[in-house]
């Protein structure tokens, strides 16, 4: 691939980012929050090991399967009111002329210069659909792909989402010694700041409070299912 075709796939795919950021903060705050949970209730290493990668492989298909159905929905209803407009263009020419009119005199459009826009408009079909489309029923096209959607959803869930595994499989792998538990947090953490740099870049919102937000909900996600966990194996066991 050329320095251009680069350039060319990075403008292509930067619309994702939202996506991405979206999936990767589901990903390491569900599975921080399991391997919390299970270091809470004390369970063995191998046991952490097979929860987070089942949430990991599960719940991130699960949510790249919704946000691919909800973008594929938003896309079939815009198609089907596209088509009744082609319709309605084709079998209803002069009140469909009359909607463009109307929409034009309320924008100020009058006399002579809004007949020649109703005309302009109306010379093309593709057009004028487009026009009733944005101006009268306030519908835009999404651009984005429903599969890209799901895909990068899905990746970005198992990506970000594997960091608070690392440190066990490496250590169920090497024989690591150490507070595992320890490592996790502060690995997880700066999971944690890159997603929120990078949504902050999305919302163009300040960069420190993207960071440190996401931090926060995170870490306060992951207290939460170590309390529960380690409440449950007091009252169970």
């Amino acid at each position: 691939m050329s320095k251009d075709q680069k350039k060319g796939w990075f403008r292509s795919n930067q619309n994702y980012l939202g996506e991405f950021v979206y999936g990767g903060m589901d990903g390491a705050v569900t599975t921080f929050a399991v391997v919390a949970g299970a270091v809470g209730a004390g369970l063995d290493q191998s046991i952490i090991i097979i929860l987070g990668f089942a949430n990991l492989l599960a719940d991130g298909f699960a949510m790249s399967v919704g946000s691919y159905l909800s973008a594929k929905s938003v896309n079939d209803n815009y198609n089907k009111y596209k088509r009744k407009e082609y319709w309605e263009i084709e079998n209803i020419p002069e009140s469909e002329r009359q909607e463009v009119r109307n929409i034009y005199a309320s924008k100020g459009f009058s006399g002579e210069l809004l007949e020649k826009v109703v005309d302009q408009i109306t010379a093309d079909k593709d057009r004028w659909v487009d026009i009733m489309m944005k101006e009268e029923l306030l519908m835009s096209e999404e651009q984005k792909s429903p599969f890209k959607i799901g895909l990068v959803t899905y990746v970005s869930f198992f990506v970000i989402g594997l960091i608070p595994l690392t440190i066990y499989v490496l250590s169920y792998l090497f024989n690591i010694s150490g507070n595992m538990f320890i490592y996790t947090i502060a690995l997880t953490t700066m999971g944690f700041a890159i997603i929120g740099y990078l949504k902050s870049h999305v919302t163009q919102t300040g960069k420190l409070s993207g960071i440190l937000e996401t931090i926060g909900l995170g870490l306060i996600a992951a207290a939460l299912a170590y309390a529960v966990g380690d409440w449950l194996e007091s009252l169970i066991l």
